[in-house]
């Protein structure tokens, strides 16, 4: 198994609506660390980091757990790996 990360920036109807709380479920059940972050414009960030298949299902997987939120735009970036980095938070901001 190759771990890689990636970040994710989110626009649409994204904060007040509880998807900080359903990436981090989403990201412990898949079996990834990282973090989620509303940002000052609305947006939220999310950075993740695990096995390929588990980074391709998260997105899907907030999407159809959260009847709440509509995801309008996505952009995404790979990083380098964060060595010993353990759980996955929920950050206020960015």
């Amino acid at each position: 198994m190759s771990t890689v990360r990636r970040r994710w920036r989110f626009t649409g109807q994204v904060q007040g609506v509880g998807f900080r709380y359903y990436a981090r479920a989403a990201a412990l059940h898949l079996g990834l660390t990282g973090w989620v972050a509303n940002n000052w414009d609305g947006s939220v960030t999310m950075e993740a980091q695990g096995d390929r298949d588990a980074l391709d299902a998260l997105v899907p997987t907030i999407e159809r757990t959260n009847r709440w939120a509509r995801i309008e735009d996505t952009e995404v970036t790979d990083l380098p790996v964060k060595e010993h980095e353990y759980g996955f938070t929920e950050r206020s901001g960015e």
